[in-house]
C-alpha cells in the first residue's frame, strides 16, 4: 500500500522532469524578433536632385553647372562630361537620366548611377 507521502513525491517528482523537458525544447528553439519593416520614401525633386550632385563630386566630377530651376547638373572629369536632368513627371515622380559626352573611362557613367542610387537608399 502507498502512502500519501510516496504519492506526493511522485507527483513533484513527475512535474519537474515535464518542467525540465518543457525547458529543455524550448531552449533550441530561436526567436529572432519582428521582422525589420521599412518603407520606400517617395523621391522628391529636391531629394533626387541633391542624390544626382552628390553621386557626380563622389566620382570626382567637377560641378560646371548645377541649375535646380531646370533640373540640370553638369560635371566634368577630364575629357569627360556627365549631365543629369531630373524631371518631375506628371504622376509626381522623378525621372533623373545621366548622360555622358567623350568619357576616357567607360565605366564613368555606371559608377555615377551606382553612387546615385545609394544616396536614394536603393
Amino acid at each position: 500500500m502507498r502512502s500519501w507521502m510516496t504519492e506526493s513525491r511522485t507527483t513533484r517528482a513527475t512535474a519537474t522532469l515535464a518542467l525540465c523537458g518543457a525547458l529543455l525544447m524550448s531552449a533550441g528553439c530561436a526567436y529572432y524578433g519582428p521582422y525589420p519593416v521599412t518603407t520606400a520614401v517617395p523621391a522628391s525633386f529636391d531629394r533626387s536632385f541633391s542624390a544626382a550632385g552628390n553621386a557626380m563630386r563622389d566620382q570626382g566630377l567637377a560641378i560646371r553647372t548645377e541649375d535646380r530651376a531646370n533640373g540640370v547638373i553638369v560635371g566634368a572629369q577630364g575629357g569627360a562630361t556627365v549631365t543629369a536632368n531630373i524631371r518631375q513627371q506628371a504622376d509626381g515622380s522623378v525621372r533623373v537620366q545621366f548622360d555622358a559626352n567623350g568619357p576616357r573611362d567607360p565605366s564613368l557613367i555606371d559608377r555615377v548611377s551606382r553612387s546615385y542610387d545609394i544616396y536614394m537608399g536603393r
